[in-house]
């Protein structure tokens, strides 16, 4: 059940008449909550209208719960990551249909995570705000293109079933150094590596339109995912200040979630995990090829 958005009335605004303020984690709590995308987007649209009008209050006496559910389990059916149906013959529209799917899914989760950093995290201040806030309303700008491509092909979010690997990092990480290497600097990282890989598979079938369209998409959502992670990497770098440690944290965090991940044998995205903040000295820890 969703709570109602707490809204504060405080004085008058010029002409235009009350100035209505939110409270920032109880609203952000009822976005991540929202069972449905419409409802989920539509309620982010408002909450951020009055964010970036500098329309918000802050309960310190409140705490971040932690969520029994990811906010799609009631109209996405949730199976195990190795159940997921493989996306194979790109060149017909039942393949790019799972394409889309899949990349929905990894869109919609990443809009509950950027949402869940702000609503989690609230010591870090108002960059922290609104460094996550613009990612949270980067991914929905992506969910909502690749799902338009979607109904243009006749299907829609949730007509698949869906795993909930990303949920579950959400809930192994929380706190904040663990979280960023997990999410951003590794989940989101990966991706980096992997679109490329998907526009390589898509390139012969070029002269098909939705295939140019799926790849437009995805061009847009690699460029933006650098900054993304380029994010998460400021925002470790702040945690591991923080507490004093090492930038060696982030090979044993990953280690503990994802053990024997690194060398990879497979190639990487040299150039963009560089703009997105990796060293020399990661990369060459990340892949045993050579960047």
């Amino acid at each position: 059940m969703q709570k109602s958005i707490a809204k504060i009335t405080i004085g008058m605004e010029h002409e235009e008449g009350i100035i209505i303020r939110m409270e920032l984690y109880s609203t952000l709590e009822n976005i991540l909550n929202a069972p449905d995308p419409r409802g989920k987007i539509a309620l982010f649209r408002d909450f951020y209208a009055h964010y970036r009008r500098g329309e918000m209050t802050r309960d310190a006496t409140t705490s971040p719960i932690v969520f029994a559910a990811p906010s799609y389990h009631g109209f996405c059916t949730v199976i195990d990551p190795k159940e997921v149906p493989r996306r194979t013959k790109l060149n017909t529209p039942h393949g790019q249909t799972l394409l889309l799917h899949a990349i929905a899914h990894i869109e919609y989760s990443a809009i509950d995570l950027a949402l869940d950093a702000v609503y989690r995290f609230r010591d870090l201040g108002a960059e922290f705000e609104s460094d996550w806030l613009s990612v949270a309303d980067d991914e929905i700008r992506h969910f909502e293109m690749i799902e338009g491509l979607l109904r243009e092909l006749g299907s829609f979010y949730g007509a698949y079933p869906v795993h909930d690997a990303l949920f579950e990092a959400s809930q192994r990480t929380l706190e904040l150094i663990e979280r960023m290497a997990v999410v951003p600097r590794y989940l989101e990282a990966n991706g980096l590596d992997a679109t490329p890989q998907i526009l390589r598979k898509l390139e012969p079938f070029r002269q098909d339109p939705m295939i140019v369209k799926i790849m437009d998409a995805l061009h847009v959502i690699l460029d933006e995912e650098i900054d993304h992670v380029r994010k998460g990497d400021r925002w470790f770098e702040e945690g591991y200040r923080r507490e004093g440690k090492d930038t060696e944290l982030y090979f044993d965090i990953i280690e503990k979630y994802y053990p024997q991940s690194f060398p990879r044998k497979v190639s990487v995205n040299c150039d963009a995990r560089k703009e997105a903040g990796f060293s020399e000295g990661e990369l060459s820890r990340i892949s045993s090829n050579i960047c």
